[in-house]
């Protein structure tokens, strides 16, 4: 089954004749800008959007395996930060996000007489709350990873067949997830959190979230609630493991630090419940 959906997604791309690929740096983007090059040589071109939402680390090293594969590839700065509403973290957030990048890529793939925009959605995304898709939608963007049914652990299988170095990596998403629906998006609270979570990986932790809060009323300041995978807990027996994640967090501006004994999951700040939390108050 896996194979024969490689090979529709090959003919959709070879009927798109030359494509403009969303490029992320992720499991899904990669593979399809790989894909797509190997197929199509100059007549694909991956673009990724810079913006604060995007970790520094991520982008560098979205454009080093960009580089590592021969893979065409542009930065481009997107304005979905002069946007109010998008500011506003309302649910469907990801709309305006997307509606922003499509926005640039749109011109940019006329300039280059490239035919279509593809993006990286896939069929396991089918059943998730996507509001970027109707941004997709209104552009006519492509989803050659859906329409040829390929999952998620599909596009993992077939990128270490590949040996893309993504196969394996966990799944991310833009710092602004890490934002309570309905608080706004700023940029001072990403770079927190982009920091925040450097620190958690640099310590070995690898499914990681850190999910930002401002706290009301006489409390004041900011919280972090950090979220690890469960096998990952025991990282956190460590005094002195826990006492660089205290120390570290502060310094970055928390004055209140918290453990989710739910660990991670995609979605958490849709439905934070506060009692599954460790509380660690930094002091």
């Amino acid at each position: 089954m896996i194979e024969s959906r490689y090979q529709h997604l090959q003919t959709l791309l070879r009927g798109y004749g030359s494509c403009v690929v969303a490029y992320s740096g992720g499991v899904d983007s990669v593979f399809l800008a790989y894909v797509a090059h190997t197929l199509l040589g100059d007549k694909a071109l991956a673009v990724i959007a810079d913006s604060p939402s995007l970790p520094r680390r991520e982008l560098r090293e979205a454009i080093d395996i960009a580089q590592q594969f021969g893979i065409p590839l542009r930065v481009i700065d997107t304005t979905e930060f002069q946007n109010k509403q998008y500011l506003a973290n309302p649910i469907d957030r990801c709309y305006f996000c997307k509606h922003a990048l499509f926005s640039e890529l749109e011109p940019l793939t006329a300039q280059l007489r490239f035919s279509v925009i593809a993006y990286g959605e896939n069929a396991s995304d089918l059943n998730d709350h996507r509001p970027g898709s109707r941004a997709a939608g209104e552009f006519q963007v492509r989803a050659p990873l859906r329409d040829a049914g390929l999952t998620k652990p599909e596009i993992r299988e077939l990128s270490a067949r590949l040996g893309l170095p993504t196969a394996d990596k966990p799944q991310l998403a833009c710092l602004s997830s890490r934002i309570p629906t309905g608080e706004p998006v700023t940029p001072a609270k990403l770079l927190m959190v982009e920091e925040a979570e450097y620190l958690l990986r640099d310590l070995g932790f690898i499914d990681v979230r850190v999910r930002h809060h401002q706290l009301a009323g006489t409390l004041g300041g900011h919280l972090a609630r950090i979220e690890i995978g469960p096998s990952e807990f025991t990282l956190l027996l460590d005094d002195a493991t826990r006492a660089q994640i205290n120390t570290g967090f502060r310094t970055l501006g928390y004055s209140q630090v918290t453990l989710d004994l739910a660990g991670y999951r995609r979605g958490s700040n849709n439905g934070v419940n506060s009692a599954n939390s460790i509380h660690f108050q930094n002091r």
